[in-house]
């Protein structure tokens, strides 16, 4: 048990204007409106009432249409390079020829879907009156991370948690582990549609072979965790397992998304975790994902990483348990887990356990400032500059969750600055009454009375939003 845990005892002592202020802040994404009022008559009951499904209604591109639209990208490429050739061979001039806009106007598409679905999601997570779901959501995508780089994934990347995490976020975990891997972003981003099982057809006839980087992150990050029991026979029989999952090609095949290419797959039984699969072409790497998603490892590695997430950077041992038994009894079912978290005593420190991250910080910000518009180009320039740019963590592992990762001089610097920018923006605002509704009464002595006594508007709000309090959850 960390050193900061309470006995039931001490929890039930904590006053419910205080469970408040730690069921809107710690477990949600920071006060909006009345929150602080509505929470105060049953915070836990408050909390579970925010767990609502997600549903994205906006008519941003989805990742068919992404994919329908790189390929037409790739045959205007083709169709450019044999102009370019042409031209060559008649030594004609390139300055009256406007082909060479096409793939410049389909990189422009890619990087307006990646950036109006995050902006999204941003002014969705601010505006939200079920801000749990949100951070719930956010937790899910980053832990099935993916990073948009190359000009496929700039478009597919944001459409991952939209269509693979959102509609299984409080449903079973096996389900969304499923979506989630059959994605055509996560397929794309780790390499699995030039992924052959070794005696397939496929690699008999282009000499193509076996690529374990989904399996290997399935294993590692998405469900047994890095201690979680399996080894390097386990990686490549689960890789064979997957072998065949794929995407559609639009130009070639019907429709587009995921597509079991059985002439890729690797024959034969599979032995995966000392359990043996029946060859059953796509449905053996279902069942070995199946399994995998209802291993005690997988429960063991996923409760810790919402119970650090959402509650403290060293979670309790009896928190850990109550989460666990839920998962096993539930068959990991997400919502029932979440529960547990919530009615579970260790959750209620009335003492900050975390620091924000940057988008934690800047949603919280926006939250509490409720500002009549959010510029979406503002929004993400931001989390650009303070480190945590949308769908940019650079690895399967995604952005840190460890406090120290974000409390550098660096970091901190970037966030001063942004706080004294957005407060100087604000005009005429009242702090103290910002900080009524953000805070409630959690706000020391101290930072009360510096809030208060600033010098001027902008830095008395800049106090605020940099204040320990505001910072930490």
């Amino acid at each position: 048990m960390s050193e900061n845990s309470m006995s039931s005892a001490d929890v039930s002592n904590v006053s419910n204007v205080s469970k408040a202020n730690i069921a809107v802040n710690r477990f949600g994404y920071g006060a909006r409106a009345n929150e602080l009022e509505l929470a105060k008559s049953d915070p836990k009951q408050w909390i579970k009432s925010q767990l609502q499904a997600i549903s994205f209604t906006d008519n941003l591109p989805d990742s068919n249409e992404i994919l329908v639209e790189f390929a037409n990208y790739q045959q205007q490429k083709k169709q450019q390079k044999k102009q370019q050739n042409k031209q060559l061979t008649n030594q004609m001039s390139m300055e009256n020829n406007d082909a060479s806009s096409i793939p410049k106007v389909s990189k422009l598409f890619a990087r307006k879907a990646l950036r109006d679905m995050s902006a999204n999601s941003l002014q969705q997570a601010i505006n939200s009156d079920h801000s749990v779901s949100w951070r719930l959501l956010d937790f899910f995508s980053n832990h099935f991370s993916v990073t948009a780089n190359g000009r496929l994934m700039v478009g597919l990347a944001a459409t991952l948690e939209r269509e693979a995490i959102a509609p299984h976020l409080l449903g079973n975990f096996s389900d969304m582990l499923l979506a989630v891997e059959q994605h055509p972003a996560m397929l794309v981003y780790l390499n699995n549609e030039k992924s052959f099982g070794p005696n397939s057809r496929m690699a008999k006839k282009h000499k193509k072979g076996l690529n374990e980087n989904l399996a290997r992150e399935i294993m590692e990050l998405h469900t047994l965790g890095v201690d979680g029991g399996y080894n390097q026979q386990d990686v490549v029989e689960l890789a064979k397992g997957i072998t065949g999952w794929s995407v559609k090609k639009p130009t070639k095949d019907k429709g587009a998304g995921f597509v079991f290419r059985a002439y890729g797959h690797e024959p034969g039984t599979r032995t995966l975790l000392g359990k043996r699969y029946a060859p059953q072409g796509m449905n053996q790497g279902k069942k070995m994902l199946g399994d995998i998603a209802k291993h005690p490892a997988t429960a063991k590695h996923i409760c810790y990483k919402l119970a650090h997430h959402f509650v403290e950077e060293t979670p309790s041992a009896s928190l850990l348990n109550k989460m666990e038994t839920t998962w096993h009894r539930t068959d990991g079912n997400i919502k029932q887990v979440m529960f547990s978290l919530f009615d579970a005593d260790e959750s209620w420190q009335p003492s900050a356990q975390k620091f924000k991250t940057p988008r934690e910080f800047v949603i919280s910000t926006y939250r509490g400032l409720a500002p009549k518009k959010l510029n979406s180009k503002v929004l993400l320039n931001v989390l650009t500059s303070l480190g945590q740019q949308p769908f940019n963590a650079g690895s399967p592992a995604g952005y840190s969750d460890e406090v120290d990762d974000w409390l550098g001089p660096n970091a901190l610097m970037a966030r001063i600055d942004w706080a004294t920018m957005i407060s100087g923006s604000r005009g005429r605002i009242n702090s103290e009454k910002i900080m009524k509704l953000s805070l409630g009464s959690s706000v020391s002595e101290l930072t009360y009375n510096a809030v208060l006594r600033a010098e001027s508007r902008q830095m008395s709000l800049t106090l605020l939003l940099m204040s320990p309090e505001f910072q930490r959850r």
